[in-house]
């Protein structure tokens, strides 16, 4: 069995009743409207004007679509879950370092091969000591910085949308909510404000990022079931989009660099993949709230 049946087969496992059942999928069909009504203006700037306001604006489309939806359908806001339980210490280390040794052992491997290539851009110092000082400023100022806008996401996607799919008895709730957010990207892509610029197929980036974050959903879920927590999916997200987007992607170049790295990458996805059978690889806990 492999670790991301596994993981849903345990979020599946809970009994819920049937007004909760329903209740749910109320939720989850006001949320998926809310979030196409509040996304669509900030994606047509973003596309139009190729502005990253408009992405940095975007990234809070989930998170008000889900308080929207809260408000709307008087749920609460109890299960919001921005509490950390005693759990909680090991998940957030999880969560800075899980990119950093993906990003290590994926970029690592596409440098050494040649299959891309290390470079510094320009206006910065060159060699692996400056690579260095980046990485280390990138991981802790720079996720520091993006938790305001990867809180904005995952109020959306963890924070309401992973629960939801879970008591509404959606078959591979794990599963499914990675698609969803890999779907919710798709339109960017389409319209080359996003991947797209280092060149490459747009249909072929399209299908490997979709795999890509369904896979690494994984990951972002275990850290939130696992703990009852959204700050290890929160600080995970900032990391990640740190650590990738501003520090290692930077100094790749090369023709197919496209293809083997970045986001979308196969490098990337095959170290992903490791990285979510390591971490999956034991039955975990469907946690609404950290424990008392």
């Amino acid at each position: 069995m492999t670790p991301g049946r596994r993981e849903d087969q345990q979020a599946e496992s809970p009994k819920v009743a049937p007004d909760r059942r329903r209740e749910a999928r109320r939720g989850i069909g006001v949320f998926l409207v809310a979030l196409v009504v509040l996304s669509a203006p900030a994606m047509v700037f973003a596309v139009v004007a190729r502005n990253d306001i408009g992405i940095l604006v975007l990234m809070w489309a989930p998170g008000l679509a889900a308080l929207a939806t809260r408000l709307m359908l008087r749920e609460g806001f109890g299960d919001i879950s921005l509490r950390l339980g005693r759990r909680s210490g090991w998940a957030l280390l999880i969560a800075l370092g899980y990119p950093v040794g993906i990003a290590t052992a994926a970029y690592g491997l596409g440098w050494a091969s040649g299959l891309a290539h290390f470079t510094s851009p320009a206006g910065t110092s060159s060699g692996w000591g400056s690579f260095a000082g980046e990485l280390l400023v990138g991981t802790v100022l720079g996720t520091a910085v993006g938790l305001v806008f990867a809180l904005g996401e995952e109020l959306g996607w963890r924070g309401y949308l992973l629960t939801r799919l879970i008591d509404a008895g959606v078959p591979r709730p794990l599963m499914v909510s990675g698609l969803i957010w890999a779907a919710w990207h798709l339109p960017l892509i389409i319209g080359g404000s996003y991947l797209t610029g280092n060149g490459g197929s747009m249909p072929v980036i399209a299908v490997l990022f979709v795999v890509q974050v369904t896979v690494v959903s994984y990951v972002f879920a275990r850290l939130r079931l696992d703990t009852g927590s959204i700050w290890p999916a929160v600080l995970l997200h900032a990391s990640w989009n740190s650590v990738i987007q501003s520090v290692f992607d930077p100094h790749t170049s090369g023709s197919q660099a496209w293809l083997w790295l970045g986001e979308q990458g196969v490098l990337t996805l095959a170290a992903n993949v490791i990285g979510a059978v390591i971490l999956c690889r034991r039955p975990g806990r469907v946690l609404r709230q950290p424990p008392t």
